[in-house]
Formats: structure tokens, C-alpha cells, sequence
């Protein structure tokens, strides 16, 4: 009978165009237009930082010892030209103009620390809201400076491998697939997490509310079936809807590698293929179904209370900031699942998720993970169904 029910009412779902796009189309195509907007951005920013010609105002004449070396170095720093400026005042001024984006004063007794080998000070200007500037200035200012102490050992017969004391080496044990996971593995289950709520919101307040206004819900009550069967058939509906729209966020995110290229580095390639393998998709969905569940659970009550499609829609959309929120989670390096994170909702799964996603999760603290959301799921169904139980939340 349940199984009679979910049939009828996925049917129903079926026929909504608006329920369609938000669980199917939408998600489809999410991962291709983030993933194309964010690497022509991407290239189109370090595009026009790499060609755009920097003005550097120096303060001081045309001839002293900065603007002499600033004038050798290679293009491959970047474009730029150089103006004089007769004060500190006047720089400041032209960098607020912007008709100069970096300033550099070589201190009153600059030459002469110079001769006496002594440091020589620099203050360099810039306007940190122009992006990359600071990058630019330190690439200049770390070229001179690595010419003069060229020259300071040329000068004082100095064999600079005699006064390195060390030659470090960084090497990074992590593999591409745990660096990619950490980096990444925040992003995709939030996408996932949202998707699974706007999947389950719909066609909640669709087969509650919408039922209650359309005088239709009483006819199903009529029915020789019980409550509970008549309540587990239509979240059956709502869970499938959430489950749904993140299997096709997931097939955005194939369809955006394989079919239109957007990821060309092959490393990357590489690793993101050895991570959508069947057993990853399994376990991602073991761990998103607890969840879905919990979504709907949170739905059904709001949607079997609600007097109409628009007060429903109302007071569940908030929820979405609140589901939101504890997602985000996953963006903040240093935050690990562990015993604590582990028995927060929402925010267990997105760690287990990202986890999944290196490579590097722990079986016991997936399985406190799973153990939290199937009871607040339970717990969810049981609240669900003690409002759907009640004669005057079901009939207008």
C-alpha cells in the first residue's frame, strides 16, 4: 500500500514543471556554468594582470640607484613605467588617483647606506583594494634587492654559498587526491546539501499543502489505508525529490569534466576520475539519504501545519539559511570531523563528505556520523507523523 501511494504521488511530482527544474534541471546545470564562469574569470583576470602596465611613481631624481635598477629589470615582471615624484605627499595623492599604482621612497640617506653596505630603507606604496599590486611591488623590490647583494659580494669578495648555512628543501606528502579533497571537498557537499533541500521543499509542501488546498487530501483519507502508510508513501516522494536533485548536481559535475572540458589540467583529471568511482558514489549516498530524510522530516510538519502553497513556502525557505549555514563549515581549513564534529548535524556529513573526498576517513567516526543522522531522521519521521496524525493540521 505504502509502495501504491509513493507511485500516485510521484506521479503527481512528475507532472510539476516547476518541481522538475528545481530537482532536475537546475542541478544539471550548476556545476557547468560555476565551473565555465569561475575559470574564464579566472583566466581573464590573470590575463589582464599579466599585461596590464604598471605606473610606479619613485620619489627622487631620475638618476638614483632604484630607478636605475627598476629600468633593467625583464618584462617578464610585468610592463610598467616610471615617474618621479618631488615628495611623499604628491606619490600618495597619484596612487589615490590611481595614475600611479605603486609608490616606492628610497630613504634621505639611502645612498649613502648603500656605500657603507649598511641597509637601505624603502617604503613602498599601494592601494591594497587594487589586487595584486602588493604582489607586484614585493616581485620588483625582491629583484632589486637580490641584484645589490650580488653587487655587495662582487664588492667585498664574498662567495655567497659561504654564508648560506642551509639549503631547505619542502617537500609535500600529501597526495594530489587528499590536497584536491581538502581544497575541494568543502565545495561539493555543500552544493549536494542545498540541492538535497531545495529537492525535498517542493514536492513537500506539493503533496501536504498543496493536497490540503486542493480538497484532495480528504478524499486519501477516506481510503481503507492507514495514516503512517499514507505519511511514508508521500515522504518516500519527498525523500527520492531531495535524493534526486543531488544525483544530477553529481551528474552536472561529470557532464562539466567529460563532456565539456572545463577542467584541462590532466593531473587534476587524474585524480577527480579516481574519486567519482562507483564505491565514493555509494558511500556518498549512504551518507546523504540519513540527511535527506532529516530534511524532509523538518518539511512535512511545516507543510502538513501551513494553510496554503505560499505560507508553506514561507517558513521553509529560512530553514534553507539555517541548513546553509553549518554547511559552509566545510570551507574553514583546520576544522576536522572528529568525535565533537562528528554529533553535529549537517555539519558531520560535510566532513565525512570532504573526508570521503581525500581519501583519508576514519570508519568509526563515519559510522557516529551515519548513527547521529539516522536518529534525528527517526525522530524527524516521528514528529512528522504525530503532526500528520492530527485531524486539524491535515483538513483546512
Amino acid at each position: 500500500m505504502i509502495f501504491t501511494i509513493f507511485k500516485k504521488e510521484l506521479k503527481d511530482t512528475l507532472r510539476d514543471r516547476r518541481t522538475l527544474i528545481m530537482m532536475l534541471v537546475i542541478p544539471v546545470l550548476i556545476f557547468p556554468i560555476i565551473l565555465s564562469l569561475f575559470v574564464t574569470v579566472s583566466e581573464s583576470f590573470s590575463k589582464e594582470a599579466a599585461e596590464k602596465t604598471i605606473e610606479i611613481g619613485v620619489v627622487g631624481e631620475t638618476d638614483n640607484y632604484v630607478i636605475s635598477q627598476l629600468e633593467l629589470l625583464p618584462e617578464s615582471l610585468g610592463k610598467k613605467n616610471i615617474t618621479t615624484y618631488k615628495d611623499t605627499a604628491e606619490l600618495k595623492a597619484a596612487i589615490k588617483l590611481d595614475s600611479a599604482q605603486i609608490g616606492i621612497y628610497p630613504s634621505p640617506d639611502f645612498d649613502m647606506s648603500m656605500e657603507m653596505k649598511k641597509p637601505a630603507g624603502v617604503t613602498v606604496f599601494f592601494n591594497a583594494t587594487d589586487l595584486g599590486m602588493q604582489d607586484r611591488a614585493e616581485a620588483y623590490l625582491e629583484t632589486v634587492e637580490s641584484i645589490a647583494k650580488q653587487e655587495r659580494y662582487l664588492d667585498l669578495e664574498i662567495n655567497e654559498e659561504e654564508i648560506r648555512p642551509l639549503e631547505i628543501n619542502y617537500s609535500n606528502v600529501a597526495s594530489s587526491k587528499e590536497m584536491i579533497g581538502k581544497l575541494a571537498g568543502g565545495f561539493l557537499p555543500y552544493i549536494f546539501i542545498a540541492f538535497g533541500f531545495i529537492g525535498c521543499m517542493y514536492p513537500a509542501i506539493d503533496l501536504f499543502t498543496g493536497e490540503k488546498e486542493r480538497g484532495t487530501i480528504e478524499t486519501l483519507l477516506t481510503t481503507p489505508v492507514a495514516r503512517w502508510q499514507i505519511l511514508f508513501g508521500k515522504m518516500g516522494v519527498v525523500v527520492l525529490s531531495g535524493l534526486l536533485a543531488s544525483t544530477f548536481a553529481l551528474l552536472g559535475l561529470f557532464l562539466s569534466i567529460e563532456v565539456f572540458d572545463i577542467v584541462d589540467n590532466p593531473e587534476i583529471l587524474n585524480v577527480i576520475h579516481s574519486v567519482l568511482s562507483p564505491k565514493f558514489i555509494l558511500m556518498l549516498f549512504g551518507l546523504l539519504f540519513p540527511l535527506t530524510v532529516f530534511f524532509a522530516g523538518l518539511m512535512i510538519p511545516i507543510a502538513v501545519y501551513a494553510k496554503s502553497f505560499k505560507e508553506a513556502q514561507s517558513i521553509i525557505t529560512p530553514l534553507n539559511i539555517i541548513v546553509v549555514l553549518p554547511a559552509m563549515v566545510g570551507f574553514f581549513p583546520g576544522i576536522e570531523l572528529n568525535i565533537l564534529t562528528a554529533c553535529i548535524p549537517i555539519v558531520n556529513i560535510v566532513l565525512a563528505t570532504k573526508e570521503l573526498i581525500a581519501g583519508t576517513l576514519d570508519g568509526g567516526l563515519v559510522g557516529l556520523s551515519f548513527a547521529v543522522m539516522i536518529t534525528l531522521a527517526v525522530l524527524a519521521v516521528i514528529v512528522s507523523y504525530k503532526r500528520f496524525d492530527k485531524e486539524t493540521n491535515v483538513v483546512l
